[in-house]
């Protein structure tokens, strides 16, 4: 999931980085019009030049890392690199649910692997104390036995004729030097030590699961901030864009909305990526999904009468 959502905010970026050389190939045409007719300086062409020689080199390392990508993708997938997955992906391919949890069940920790086996561990360690103990206690046996006595066939079921006969055998540990007193000391030792795994390995699980809830929280904060970003940069630059075809800007405010432009539709890609994977996180830090019953508009009711890993509004 997270290599596919690499992916996606690569190709988000190389997008960006193409509408940006596009606007200033636009401002570099603008100015070589004016220049022709000694409205421009030569000086202003040859930054406005520059600036779109500095973006058209931001493309080359994100094609590099984009085909290194996909040939982790296919490798994923068990295909050789010349046999490349078909499918590709990008930020519109993924969508969040609509409501993210306030809380979440702390029942749902119960499915990760690792708190499974800590708890099977423990559960194996408690049985053997048990069998520790059990070849400290002796062990008996009792045995009875009936049948009757009579001088002939006919007096065999007479009243009277009748016996039982009881018989108890015990053994016992020989004295070993407490051989078996240390085995159960050690196997309640071992127990303790697995009690503890068991108990750390949880309040792990539930710090993952409130790390992710509040990454989650923090990025959708960071989203709203970089689309107004982009949003007002974008604007200013189709202002000076007009400014500069009627010749009442410098090239220096022009440079400077391009790159404001450049950082803002970048930044907001790497924070839409971010968000995908602090949502994947969360997904690996329940175990892979959630139990049956527990959908996103039913997070609350999922969560009554269970403990709860709390988020801040």
């Amino acid at each position: 999931m997270t290599a596919a959502i690499q992916e996606a905010s690569l190709r988000g970026q190389i997008a960006a980085t193409r509408r940006i050389i596009g606007i200033e190939r636009n401002f570099l045409d603008i100015l070589k019009r004016q220049l022709s007719f000694g409205q421009a300086a030569q000086a202003d062409v040859l930054a406005q030049d520059a600036a779109l020689a500095q973006a058209e080199q931001l493309l080359p390392p994100l094609d590099k890392q984009l085909a290194q990508q996909r040939d982790l993708l296919t490798a994923l997938a068990g295909q050789l690199s010349a046999d490349e997955i078909e499918q590709k992906f990008d930020l519109a391919h993924f969508k969040l649910p609509a409501n993210l949890p306030v809380s979440l069940p702390g029942k749902l920790v119960d499915q990760r692997p690792d708190v499974r086996a800590a708890e099977a561990n423990m559960h194996a360690a408690s049985a053997l104390v048990g069998v520790a103990i059990a070849a400290r206690l002796p062990n008996i046996v009792l045995s009875a036995n009936g049948g009757s006595t009579a001088y002939n066939i006919a007096q065999s079921f007479a009243p009277g004729t009748g016996f039982y006969t009881v018989a108890a055998a015990a053994t016992m540990p020989i004295f070993d030097g407490f051989t078996l007193y240390n085995k159960q000391k050690a196997a309640e030792a071992a127990f303790e030590q697995a009690e503890a795994q068991y108990r750390a390995t949880v309040i792990t699980a539930f710090q993952n699961v409130a790390d992710a809830l509040r990454a989650l929280q923090a990025d959708a904060r960071a989203i709203k901030a970089a689309v107004h970003a982009e949003e007002t940069a974008k604007a200013s630059l189709e202002i000076v864009q007009k400014q500069l075809s009627a010749g009442q800007v410098n090239q220096l405010a022009v440079l400077n909305a391009q790159q404001t432009y450049l950082t803002a539709a970048i930044i907001r890609v790497q924070t839409e990526a971010n968000r995908l994977s602090d949502t994947a996180a969360l997904f690996m830090a329940l175990g892979g999904g959630w139990p049956v019953g527990c959908t996103t508009p039913v997070w609350r009711e999922c969560a009554m009468g269970e403990n709860s890993t709390q988020r801040s509004e």
